[in-house]
């Protein structure tokens, strides 16, 4: 039998009275906005963005076509009209995009959302106590290994561990804690500092969390046989630290949790390939140009920046977003297969993570 959730850190406190649900095709509600504030980023990480395949100009979108704070706000809006309570701001790296306390701020007046980010963390212990007093809640940071000749070979731009622990260090003095650390696993890169990874983190209150190296997009040279399963994770963490099952906070959490049994904490796996959760997925994703993605591995999306600079009303272009989302059959990890190898999707630099 699992053990009861720890304390339930991601799920806000309901205010007024909750919107009605729009539903898709296989009755999943519409909760989680993952809001793209840039395509830009510092770092070229090889699952997302290598250097091999864009080289070092890459065709970044023009300032214009990005939207603006304004936009991404009214859009936010319409979204928790329709029950999102959930908003994640990612990139690209976000801290990237200036001035985003300004749009965390405008945000965090939207009653009945929380707020997020994603970050590389490379720029986190600059800006982390603005981000805090702006309204911002919880971060992520990415992590893929302690190592610091294999993390620096992983994101490509010879970055040290050492600034984004810096950067993880500011965001729990800046309250933003428990700080998630996100590590992709990648067999025969960094699988072998899994471990270590674990225990550094083992006891400090933040989350580690390891996902599967997946086939996002169609750049990152994937293949099946670089994919080191999340049961093979638990089972290397779990030889020397054991580890006891945790039930889910809530309906739709992405990560599977499990919590050391001497209650050192908890880490979690994202389990994409191997064991799919599309039958739980609430989430949108809302891209730095304005198009709405209703999966990490779509093809195409639909421009909502065209209706907002043409004149739409609020109704009209919630209209658009509910019709979106109610046709929505969106499996592919549940498909996966040699037939979907092909498929042209959108690269996960332009949609965040």
């Amino acid at each position: 039998m699992a053990i009861q959730p720890l304390e339930q850190t991601d799920v806000p406190e309901p205010q007024g009275p909750a919107p009605l649900p729009v539903l898709d095709r296989f009755e999943r509600a519409l909760r989680d906005l993952r809001i793209s504030v840039t395509d830009r980023c510092n770092f070229r990480c090889r699952y997302c963005m290598p250097r091999e395949v864009y080289g070092d100009s890459y065709d970044f979108l023009r300032r214009d076509d990005v939207l603006t704070f304004d936009e991404i706000a009214r859009l936010a809006r319409i979204f928790a009209a329709h029950g999102v309570t959930k908003l994640r701001l990612t990139g690209g790296e976000p801290l990237l995009r200036a001035g985003l306390p300004d749009l965390i701020r405008m945000l965090s007046a939207i009653p009945g959302v929380d707020i997020a980010l994603t970050t590389n963390g490379s720029l986190l212990a600059r800006h982390a106590e603005a981000l805090a007093a702006a309204g911002l809640r919880r971060v992520t940071v990415s992590l893929d290994s302690l190592d610091d000749a294999v993390f620096r070979a992983m994101n490509d731009v010879d970055f040290p561990v050492a600034s984004v622990l810096e950067g993880i260090a500011a965001a729990e003095a800046a309250g933003l804690r428990p700080v998630k650390v996100n590590a992709v696993v990648r067999r025969g890169v960094n699988d072998h500092t899994i471990v270590d990874l674990a225990r550094h983190f083992r006891g400090t209150g933040n989350i580690v969390r390891f996902i599967e190296y997946m086939d996002v997009g169609h750049t990152n040279g994937w293949r099946l046989d670089d994919v080191v399963s999340g049961a093979e994770i638990v089972r290397m963490i779990g030889a020397e630290m054991p580890l006891a099952p945790v039930d889910a906070n809530y309906r739709g959490e992405v990560a599977q949790r499990w919590r050391y049994a001497d209650d050192g904490g908890e880490v979690g796996v994202i389990t994409s390939v191997t064991q799919p959760f599309c039958g739980d997925c609430t989430r949108a994703r809302l891209s730095a140009d304005g198009s709405l993605y209703t999966c990490l591995f779509a093809t195409s999306g639909t421009d909502l920046r065209a209706m907002l600079r043409g004149g739409a009303g609020e109704d009209e272009i919630a209209a658009a977003v509910a019709g979106v989302w109610r046709v929505r059959a969106d499996r592919y990890s549940e498909l996966r297969s040699e037939a979907t190898a092909g498929i042209p999707r959108v690269e996960m630099s332009y949609i965040g993570g």
